[in-house]
C-alpha cells in the first residue's frame, strides 16, 4: 500500500465513524504549495460540508472533527511514516510525513536507480501511439517535429506505468501531394542533384512547391496533376513509378535519420498506400448501409446531419481519399492488436477533421471508436507568423535543429572538448533546448520559440536541467576522489535538506499523473523545481567535506538528485550528458 493510499484509507474510515456514507465523494490528496504546510492535503471535508453542512458549524468545524478520528486511528496503529495531521482554515486538513518516511524514500531511489519512477498501474494494457507522420515526397516540418516530441513523451510515460506500448506512425505516400511533387520532378529534371542525398531531399521540397502553385495557378496542370494522381495509385505507368519508388525511398531514409537525432522509434510504419483500398472497401460497404452517401459523383460521410461537416471518402474518380484511408488505418491497427487505447497525436488543424473520423467510426466499428482518442497539440510560431509548406517558407524541423546546434556550438567556442564530444554535445543540447520548450507548457497551446531563452542556463530550460545533472555528477565524482561514500541515515538528516527530500518521492506520482492526464508538462515543472532546488542548496552549502560528518549523506541525496533528473530527462525525450 502506498503512502497516498494509507492516507486515503485513513481518511476514510474517520468519515465512516462520522457516519459519512463510504464514497460519498472522492478524497483527492495533493501537495500543499507552501512546504511549511505538511506533505499531503485534502479538501474533503469543504467536499463533503455541502452535503453534511447541519451537522458541523463550517468545513473547518467538519475537517476538526475528521482529524480528531485520524489522530485516534493512528494512535491504534501507529503508522511509521505519519508524524502529524492538523486541520486548518478554511477546511483543509494537511498531513506531515516522518523522517523515517524520507529516509526510506531516498534509499528506494538509490537502489532502483534508472527504475525508480516507474509502476505498474497500467500493467498489460494494451496502448498504441500513433505521432510524427510525416509524408514521403514532402518535408519533415516544425508540426512533425512537435508531433514527435509530445508523442515520444507520452509514449515513455505509458511505458513507465509499464503498458504494453505500441508506438506508430503514419506516412501518407500516395494521394494528391504525392502527385504533385513528381509533376514537379519531371519539370524541373534538368536541376536534379546527382549525388549529394540531403540536397536530392530539399530537391524532392522544391518540386512539390512548383506542382503545388502550379496545381493553383493553371487548369491545365490542375488535371495534369489529378490523372498523374490516379496512375500512381493505379501503378499504371512504369516512368512514373521508378520516379514514386525513388523518392518515396529517399523520403523514408531521412526520415530515419531525423528520428535517430530525436531519439524515436517506431515499432510499426504505416503508409496510406497500404490501407487505401481497404479503406475504400470500407466505405463501399457502410455505402448500402446509409452510414455514406452519393454526392456529385462521390461518396460522402454527412456529417452536418450530425452537427459537424460533410467529408468526401471517395472521389469523383473513385480514389479512396484520406478519410478512407484513415478508416482502413484504424481497422489495421485492430486487427494486430486488439488495443484498449489508440491514441492518435496531430496538430490542431485537424481537430474537425477527426471529429467526423471518430463520428464515422461510431457507426462503423462503435467500439473502437471508444477506445481511440484523438489528442491534438498547437502550433509553432516564429516572428514571421505561421509557416507554410505550399508556399515554400516552410522552416524544417531538421532546419530548426541545426540552427540550434549551431547556436550551441559557438558558445562552446572555448570549450576544451575534442570536435566530435563538442558536435555530440551541441546537438543533445539543441535537441533539449527543443523539446523543452515544446514539452513546458500544456499541449494544444500554441508555442512561440525563442532560441536565446530556449539555451538560457538561468531555469526554465532544458539545457538548464542538463546542466544541473551534469554538475549533481560533477560533485558526485569529487566525493568519490574524497573516498567519500553515500550513505543514509536517519540520524543524519538535516533538517535544511528538507526541500529536496520532499520532492524527491514525488517523482512516481508525477509520472502517473502525466500518463493520466496526457500532459508531459507536469514533468517539465517538476524536474525544473527540483532542479532550482537543488542548485539553490549547491550555491550556499558545502557537499563534499571529508570533516563534515554529514557529507555522507549530502552525497547520498545528490546522488538521488541525479537519478530523478535523468529519468525525468529520460521521460521527455532529453538525453542526459555527462560533459557541458
Amino acid at each position: 500500500m502506498t503512502i497516498q493510499s494509507t492516507l486515503q484509507d485513513l481518511i476514510q474510515r474517520a468519515c465512516e465513524s462520522l457516519g459519512v456514507p463510504k464514497d460519498m465523494a472522492p478524497i483527492v490528496l495533493d501537495h500543499p504549495a507552501d512546504q511549511k504546510n505538511g506533505d499531503y492535503s485534502t479538501n474533503i471535508a469543504m467536499v463533503l460540508f455541502k452535503s453534511l453542512g447541519a451537522s458541523s458549524k463550517s468545513p473547518f468545524d467538519l475537517a476538526e472533527k475528521i482529524t480528531a478520528r485520524v489522530h485516534d486511528l493512528l494512535k491504534e496503529t501507529k503508522h511509521p511514516y505519519i508524524e502529524s495531521v492538523q486541520a486548518v482554515h478554511p477546511g483543509f486538513i494537511n498531513f506531515r510525513l516522518t523522517k523515517k518516511f524520507f529516509t526510506e524514500s531516498l534509499t528506494e531511489i538509490l537502489d532502483q536507480t534508472v527504475w525508480y519512477g516507474k509502476t505498474k498501474k497500467l500493467w498489460n494494457k494494451k496502448v498504441i501511439i500513433e505521432y510524427t507522420d510525416p509524408n514521403p515526397f514532402k518535408q519533415f516540418h516544425i508540426g512533425h517535429l512537435m508531433s514527435n516530441t509530445i508523442g515520444e513523451a507520452l509514449s515513455r510515460a505509458f511505458d513507465f506505468q509499464d503498458a504494453k506500448l505500441t508506438r506508430a506512425t503514419y506516412g501518407g505516400d500516395v494521394g494528391l501531394h504525392v502527385a504533385k511533387c513528381i509533376w514537379g520532378i519531371m519539370r524541373l529534371r534538368d536541376e536534379f542533384p546527382q549525388t549529394n542525398e540531403r540536397a536530392q531531399v530539399a530537391f524532392l521540397g522544391k518540386a512539390y512547391v512548383y506542382g503545388s502553385n502550379a496545381y493553383e495557378e493553371s487548369a491545365d496542370a490542375q488535371k495534369e496533376i489529378k490523372d498523374l494522381n490516379k496512375k500512381i495509385f493505379e501503378k499504371s505507368d512504369p516512368e512514373v513509378q521508378e520516379i514514386y519508388d525513388w523518392g518515396r525511398a529517399i523520403s523514408i531514409k531521412h526520415f530515419e535519420e531525423i528520428y535517430r537525432k530525436l531519439g524515436s522509434r517506431f515499432d510499426y510504419h504505416f503508409y496510406e498506400s497500404e490501407v487505401a483500398e481497404e479503406g475504400k472497401t470500407i466505405v463501399q460497404a457502410f455505402l448500402d448501409r446509409g452510414v455514406f452517401v452519393l454526392s456529385e459523383g462521390a461518396v460522402i460521410f454527412p456529417g452536418e446531419q450530425h452537427g459537424l461537416h460533410n467529408r468526401v471518402f471517395i472521389n469523383s474518380q473513385e480514389l479512396p481519399t484520406y478519410e478512407a484511408k484513415e478508416l482502413g488505418l484504424t481497422k489495421r491497427k485492430f486487427e494486430l492488436h486488439d488495443y484498449d487505447l489508440s491514441i492518435v497525436i496531430t496538430a490542431s488543424e485537424q481537430n474537425d477533421y477527426y471529429k467526423v473520423i471518430l463520428k464515422t467510426l461510431e457507426f462503423i466499428y462503435p467500439e473502437i471508436a471508444r477506445r481511440t482518442k484523438h489528442f491534438s497539440h498547437g502550433m509553432m510560431r516564429f516572428a514571421s507568423g505561421k509557416m507554410s509548406s505550399r508556399k515554400g517558407n516552410v522552416i524544417t524541423g531538421e532546419s530548426l535543429i541545426e540552427d540550434i546546434e549551431k547556436m550551441v556550438y559557438e558558445k562552446m567556442a572555448d570549450k576544451n572538448y575534442h570536435e566530435i564530444e563538442k558536435r555530440e554535445i551541441a546537438e543533445k543540447v539543441a535537441i533539449a533546448a527543443i523539446k523543452y520548450t515544446v514539452l513546458r507548457q500544456t499541449v494544444g497551446k500554441d508555442i512561440i520559440f525563442d532560441p536565446e531563452k530556449s539555451l538560457s542556463f538561468e531555469g526554465d530550460s532544458g539545457p538548464y536541467i542538463q546542466y544541473t545533472y551534469v554538475r549533481t555528477k560533477s560533485v558526485l565524482a569529487k566525493a568519490k576522489d574524497e573516498g567519500i561514500e553515500p550513505k543514509i541515515k536517519l540520524s543524519t538528516i538535516p533538517d535544511e535538506l528538507g526541500t529536496l527530500e520532499r520532492m524527491l518521492y514525488k517523482f512516481p506520482e508525477v509520472v502517473e499523473r502525466s500518463a493520466n492526464e496526457f500532459a508531459p508538462h507536469h514533468i517539465v515543472t517538476y524536474i525544473t523545481e527540483l532542479a532550482g532546488a537543488f542548485n539553490a542548496y549547491y550555491a550556499n552549502n558545502k557537499i563534499v567535506g571529508k570533516r563534515d560528518s554529514e557529507s555522507p549523506y549530502k552525497v547520498a541525496l545528490t546522488e538521488a538528485v541525479s537519478w530523478v533528473l535523468k529519468n525525468g530527462m529520460y521521460l521527455l525525450g532529453i538525453e542526459a550528458p555527462e560533459r557541458m
